[in-house]
């Protein structure tokens, strides 16, 4: 008989805290500060930092940093707005680094 698996979620490495679902990667392909992060078009359970404008890769953006709402670990950032029409696909979408988050099946 097969196991049955609850959805996919990531929670934050460091207290497990729910941060979003597996269903809401928009993106694997991307580079945060520690190395690999997934563009996420939903995140629960976090606190904005203040905006700010920050020269990435792609170019300029006015991003948010996000931190867990349990335990305040920097978890990625948010964008807020993009400055290039090329990048308009990013905006209100949320950067979850690799290191930072754990994957789970929650039932």
């Amino acid at each position: 008989m097969a196991e049955l698996l609850g959805p996919r979620m990531y929670g934050c490495s460091n207290c497990r805290n729910l941060i979003s679902l597996h269903d809401d990667i928009v993106s694997k392909t991307f580079r945060g500060k520690s190395g690999r992060a997934f563009l996420f078009s939903h995140a629960m359970n976090i606190v904005l930092g203040p905006q700010e404008d920050r020269n990435l890769i792609t170019g300029l953006h006015t991003v948010a940093d996000i931190y867990c709402a349990d335990c305040r670990q920097m978890l990625g950032w948010k964008y807020e707005k993009a400055h290039l029409a090329s990048e308009k696909y990013k905006e209100g979408k949320f950067v979850l680094e690799k290191a930072k988050v754990v994957e789970e099946n929650w039932l």
